[in-house]
């Protein structure tokens, strides 16, 4: 596969950057409604550890539901592959991201998968931690040392947005405490929950994210295992069946790049052998992608035939 240069991607996401005004800036949490549409960005980084960007470099938002992949990383570890799917499933949806009507026809009432609201509720729920801030913290600490940089947060103001909104999120929590798929106060969950999706980068870090996933989750300068490689596997699995939300399929068609989004416009692609690829633009189709990512990331995979199918 051809490595990309810092020229293809401005080249690219300047094609791209007339599609930012066909989407919508997420509302429905509002301090996402802040968001800049012309703060687009691509990066690509290399498994020989060579990055390269082009836009907003400097610009940083929260990962939202990429926080997803990253969550389920550390409940495997922390649990295991048998006590995580006992109680989340493998199936893609086909539903909204934020959907219960499964929940509701399934048995046991157990989520499909943990891209989905309910699936990262329950996962997040399987991170050790005595406290959120505990359980957040060491997420954290995962993502520090998957991006060499310990100085990455959360956003506080998008963070306590989202828990004085997250209605859904809390109907799909004591449903499922319910069931006994979930226990401990849901007060709690979403406390870490909301933070979690309000973990803030710029592109290059994000890039550096799905670089290790790439990497079968080691570490590109040492080359130490972060993540075991076959719980690695199985996030870029999921990010390939479930990580676009319902447009999961088409994606893979027309771009064939594990990668999982965020509703604040930003995705993550992870691909053996190549590097990560990160993208960022806030306005949304109506799935809850980013427009411009995903034009980016169409004409990316077709110039340098990077679908894995």
């Amino acid at each position: 596969m051809k490595k990309v240069t810092e020229s293809m991607l401005h080249e690219w996401i300047q094609q791209a950057e007339p599609y930012k005004s066909l989407g919508t800036v997420a509302d429905y949490i509002p301090a996402l409604q802040k968001q800049k549409r012309e703060d687009i960005a691509v990066s690509v980084y290399h498994l020989d550890n060579d990055c390269v960007g082009a836009g907003n470099l400097e610009n940083t938002f929260t990962i939202q539901s990429i926080s997803k992949v990253l969550a389920l990383a550390l409940a495997l570890m922390d649990q295991g592959e048998d006590y995580v799917f006992a109680r989340v499933g493998m199936e893609p949806s086909g539903d909204p991201f934020h959907s219960i009507a499964k929940l509701e026809r399934t048995n046991p009432s157990k989520p499909l998968n943990p891209m989905i609201n309910a699936g990262a509720l329950a996962v997040t729920n399987m991170i050790m931690g005595s406290t959120p801030d505990e359980k957040v913290g060491r997420l954290l600490t995962l993502i520090h040392e998957m991006t060499n940089d310990q100085s990455i947060g959360y956003d506080e103001e998008v963070a306590h947005s989202e828990f004085e909104t997250a209605f859904l999120n809390r109907s799909l929590s004591y449903f499922m405490k319910q069931h006994g798929v979930i226990e401990g106060s849901i007060e709690e969950l979403l406390d870490a929950y909301t933070k979690q999706c309000a973990i803030e980068m710029n592109i290059k870090q994000l890039a550096r994210v799905g670089a290790v996933l790439a990497n079968e989750g080691r570490d590109l300068e040492s080359g130490r295992q972060i993540i075991p490689v076959q719980l690695a596997r199985i996030c870029k699995t999921f990010m390939v069946t479930c990580g676009m939300y319902d447009a999961s399929g088409s994606f893979a068609i027309r771009v064939g790049i594990p990668a999982k989004s965020g509703v604040s416009g930003a995705i993550v692609g992870a691909l053996k052998g190549y590097g990560g690829i990160a993208v960022f633009g806030p306005a949304l189709d109506e799935r809850g992608n980013s427009v411009v990512g995903m034009q980016v990331l169409e004409t990316m995979a077709s110039r340098l035939e990077l679908s894995i199918f």
